[in-house]
């Protein structure tokens, strides 16, 4: 197969986008994704499951949506998702654009709906596990926090919440709408704007069917009904990987020596697939050769 070049940006065109609002007295911020091009795209990549595209893609919106709110600019979020269910690990990397990219170890897995007719996500994610979320903002080790995963099982379109996360899948098994929403309250909030929220919440449309028939601005007049809320920022998101085979060669001799020696003395073609995209990068043993000589020549300066 033919090498990928040398810097590949892995996206499609979009009209996926991020869109954050406040309330007129400044209490309450609200950030919506509407994100199924982003979603279609991973599920392009991972031959997903109905269940298993629904999981990913919600994994995806929540870190789009809280990479989008770091303040560095080449900041990194990485949601990692581990419940014991038959899909496995599911991991969710933003930028702080809230350009994504994810991945989910057993993408196959699916399983039967639900009595009520849904996907069981929850059943296929597990609920003994944790939800790690680490953000990398360009300190020598990244802040790293986890929670028990319950709370990001529970379902906005069923219970309130401050999170909303949805994903529709068609009938075709592609990716009919897909997004979410969170809300922040700012400290000093009084109770009964609370109280107002989760009225909101609970009595607003199901998000999914928001998204399909509406779209992402619809969101925002029902989660803020009679808090006047203004937009203050609107920007493109996409599923973005900035895989390259500059990367990729630095994880190469990241190997050590000796399992470079190996891949040379097989005498083929060393293939890198990369697990966020569909991206390959080839390396043939003279090249593989050239970055042992690098590395070698490294270990005798040190």
């Amino acid at each position: 197969m033919r090498a990928a070049p040398d810097s590949k940006i892995s996206e499609v065109k979009t009209m996926d986008e991020i869109i954050r609002a406040v309330s007129k007295d400044g209490f309450v911020k609200i950030s919506v994704v509407t994100a199924r091009d982003a979603v279609q795209r991973a599920n392009a990549i991972h031959h997903c499951s109905p269940t298993a595209i629904a999981a990913l893609g919600r994994s995806l919106c929540a870190a789009s949506m809280l990479g989008d709110l770091l303040k560095e600019e080449n900041g990194t979020l990485t949601l990692r998702i581990s419940g014991g269910g038959g899909l496995g690990s599911i991991i969710a990397v933003s930028d702080s654009e809230g350009n994504v990219r994810g991945m989910v170890s057993n993408p196959a897995f699916d399983l039967p709906t639900r009595p009520d007719g849904k996907l069981d996500v929850g059943g296929a994610v597990g609920k003994d596990g944790m939800l790690t979320v680490s953000r990398d903002i360009g300190l020598r080790e990244p802040y790293v926090g986890s929670t028990e995963l319950s709370p990001y099982l529970v379902e906005s379109e069923q219970i309130p919440a401050a999170c909303g996360l949805g994903v529709l899948v068609d009938t075709d098994h592609s990716v009919k709408a897909a997004g979410g929403f969170l809300v922040q309250l700012m400290p000093g909030a009084p109770e009964e704007l609370i109280t107002k929220l989760e009225d909101n919440i609970f009595m607003m449309d199901q998000l999914t069917t928001i998204l399909d028939e509406d779209g992402a601005d619809a969101i925002l007049p029902q989660v803020m009904r009679g808090l006047e809320p203004e937009t203050v920022l609107r920007h493109p998101m996409a599923y973005r990987c900035a895989c390259s085979r500059a990367r990729v060669e630095q994880a190469l001799r990241q190997c050590g020596v000796q399992e470079l020696q190996d891949m040379i003395a097989d005498g083929k073609d060393t293939q890198v697939h990369c697990q966020f995209c569909d991206a390959e990068y080839v390396f043939t043993p003279a090249e593989l050769q050239t970055l042992l000589d690098a590395e070698n020549a490294d270990a005798a300066t040190d």
